[in-house]
């Protein structure tokens, strides 16, 4: 009853994401690619014309699939043959092309297949289901992680969603208003791997939070004196 209350009671433009005129936002054709980072593991398979040419070049792995490889600190993977490369910062088609070229000395016509095996992201706070995800797909949105969480709950607070993201060694914090047609803009609508998004939980929630403490607090208090005075009953009769 009182979550009926409560929501009847917040103002519609509290709870109404992408409020404005979106017309100009949907007409953006905005191209984003995800951008290989360190710790990234890349499964990497190289194919041409003569199969025998790329066997050197696909070391076998203990799992089933492609070889992994670890981007380190620097941003470099270290490969068959060609030795330490330098894939950091790059989109997967930039280094598919990138290698290419370096095996192009190697392999006639040669092929590369790149792919993100860790590409991940953090839900927490206030929405129906947190956690870690896996992801396939590189171009996720906030919106569409959000989803994957089960959306925001009723206590969420819309217009402060925290993303934290690693950058460069450095980590930093991007606040986003989904009530605002500026989320389409941010730079943090589309996620990077490991991202972290975080939603607050609103004043009500709060104050809903610390009453319940209180009150576990007074019970168990009255709890304890109850047991004392029964104690001291039996032990003075």
């Amino acid at each position: 009853m009182t979550g009926i209350l409560f929501t009847s009671c917040v103002p519609r433009e509290r709870l109404v994401y992408f409020q404005g005129d979106l017309q100009p936002i949907a007409e953006m054709a905005e191209q984003y690619s995800a951008t290989i980072q360190p710790d990234d593991l890349l499964a990497i398979t190289i194919f041409g014309r003569n199969m025998d040419a790329t066997r050197i070049f696909n070391q076998e792995s203990n799992t089933e699939g492609s070889q992994t490889y670890l981007v380190d600190a620097e941003g470099n993977i270290e490969f068959p043959v060609l030795g330490k490369i330098k894939l950091g910062g790059l989109t997967r088609n930039e280094a598919t092309q990138y290698m290419k070229g370096m095996l192009s000395n190697e392999i006639i016509d040669p092929g590369v297949s790149i792919n993100i095996t860790n590409y991940r992201i953090t839900v927490l706070g206030e929405v129906g289901n947190p956690g870690t995800f896996p992801l396939e797909n590189e171009k996720v949105t906030l919106l569409e992680a959000l989803g994957m969480a089960g959306d925001m709950t009723i206590n969420g607070v819309r217009e402060n969603v925290l993303v934290i993201r690693e950058e460069g060694g450095e980590r930093n914090f991007y606040r986003v208003n989904l009530t605002s047609e500026e989320v389409f803009t941010s730079p943090v609508y589309y996620l990077s791997q490991n991202d972290v998004v975080y939603v607050e939980p609103n004043q009500a929630k709060i104050n809903s939070s610390r009453d319940t403490t209180v009150m576990r607090n007074i019970s168990f208090i009255i709890s304890i004196a109850s047991f004392l005075t029964t104690v001291i009953v039996l032990l003075t009769r």
